[in-house]
């Protein structure tokens, strides 16, 4: 089952984690330097709702903003 919003296609994005070791510069160090990236996933929000689409009622998959912004008549 995919995580896809039907109404804004929101989905999953793959980004990295990027740990930072020292001092920055403005503090008085030598700056920050990056020890490692690690992949990782953004996943998102998304809920089950039954709602009313073209006049009749769906269970439609729809993100957290998508639901607070309206576009979803749910019934």
């Amino acid at each position: 089952m995919s995580r896809v919003c039907s109404f804004c296609q929101k989905s999953t994005i793959f980004g990295n984690m990027v740990p930072r070791k020292g001092k920055s510069k403005k503090q008085g160090g030598n700056g920050e330097h990056i020890v490692r990236r690690t992949a990782r996933t953004f996943k998102a929000n998304v809920f089950r709702v039954r709602a009313v689409e073209n006049g009749a009622k769906k269970i439609v998959r729809v993100c957290a903003k998508c639901m607070k912004a309206g576009k979803v008549q749910k019934g």
